[in-house]
């Protein structure tokens, strides 16, 4: 199967967040951070509730290990991160936040490896340190200086990182509805959070702003990297959004007026390598699949999906509940819903 699709559908959702960091920012001058965490949550329950109408598995919906995998992301994803990452967006320069963003792909490819059963390669494993290395660069020029926001999103980070583990191991849902499903509930959530704590009621043009903001960076986005994650499992897809950072850095460059450091240039050139050489690790040994019924974004070229449709092609992607036979055959893989296993 060709990652061509799955890697650009990563790549498209981490330019859509990446441009969220320095524009939240700018937000937080007329919101607070629960109100704002909120706002753009709901903008993304707006945005994919026409898709979230259609497709997916009723039945598969309402088993408990997806329902399970369905609340921690919301929690952790929709609840803990956002607000954390605001948090620590009030405390510290929209550029440095978007560089700490990185470390959202190291508690992703941790916690994966050590809890969700996903193989890690040596030439991944390498990818994911450069990809720290780089992070660590780029803060350099700040030495550290903002520690709280620094925690805090770190903290973000780590929420993020299991909502990622998870989100990839749902099942019955579209992209669109899971991400609707976080959306409304963390939206709904947040916003009562927000009224309670801060008291303060945005005016209507940050309102608008949030909506469309979180329509964008949260709900596209999203959606996006759930079509990639489980195809490409989570560490991967996760290397590949940890290029938001980046656009979240020239945003802000241009919004702030922060200076352009020649650490912030080399430490680009370190993430492009990490990327390439994450996309080219090969992963592939004799393995057996158990007999399976479920539902997810799949095509017919992949030595897995072998039912037919009289009017779909082979390459084109689609989502409806179905079934797989027993099966043991060797062929190159990445670590999507039909090859999570420790090897």
């Amino acid at each position: 199967m060709s990652r061509g699709a799955p890697v650009l559908w990563c790549l498209l959702a981490a330019a859509l967040f990446g441009a969220s960091t320095p524009t939240s920012k700018v937000l937080l001058q007329g919101a607070g951070p629960l109100t704002l965490a909120g706002l753009l949550y709901l903008g993304a329950a707006i945005a994919t509730a026409p898709s979230s109408l259609r497709g997916g598995s009723r039945i598969r919906r309402r088993e408990h290990g997806n329902l399970r995998c369905l609340a921690g992301a919301i929690l952790f994803g929709g609840i803990l991160g956002p607000i954390a990452l605001l948090l620590g967006l009030q405390l510290a320069p929209a550029a440095s936040v978007s560089l700490w963003l990185n470390l959202e792909s190291v508690a992703t490819a941790a916690l994966a490896w050590l809890f969700f059963q996903e193989h890690m390669n040596g030439r991944t494993a390498v990818a994911n340190l450069a990809v720290v290395a780089a992070g660590i660069w780029l803060s350099a020029p700040d030495g550290f200086r903002f520690a709280p926001a620094a925690l805090l999103v770190l903290g973000a980070a780590i929420c993020w990182g299991i909502d990622n583990n998870l989100t990839a191991m749902i099942d019955g849902y579209t992209p669109a509805q899971s991400t609707f499903a976080k959306g409304l509930v963390a939206g709904c959530v947040n916003l009562l959070l927000g009224f309670a704590v801060e008291g303060n009621v945005p005016s209507a043009g940050v309102v608008l702003g949030a909506l469309a903001l979180g329509g964008l960076a949260y709900g596209a986005s999203i959606v996006l990297y759930i079509a990639g994650a489980q195809q490409l499992g989570a560490t991967r897809s996760q290397m590949l959004f940890a290029s938001a950072p980046f656009l979240g850095v020239a945003i802000s460059w241009l919004v702030v007026g922060e200076p352009v450091l020649p650490a912030q240039l080399g430490a680009g050139v370190l993430m492009i390598g990490a990327l390439l050489l994450m996309l080219t690790a090969r992963h592939g040994h004799a393995h057996t699949h158990h007999a399976l019924t479920h539902t997810h974004p799949h095509r017919h070229d992949d030595g897995h999906h072998d039912h037919s449709h009289s009017d779909l092609p082979p390459t084109a992607w689609h989502t409806h509940e179905h079934g797989h036979e027993a099966i043991a055959h060797t062929h190159p893989h990445q670590p999507d819903l039909h090859h999570r296993h420790p090897h």
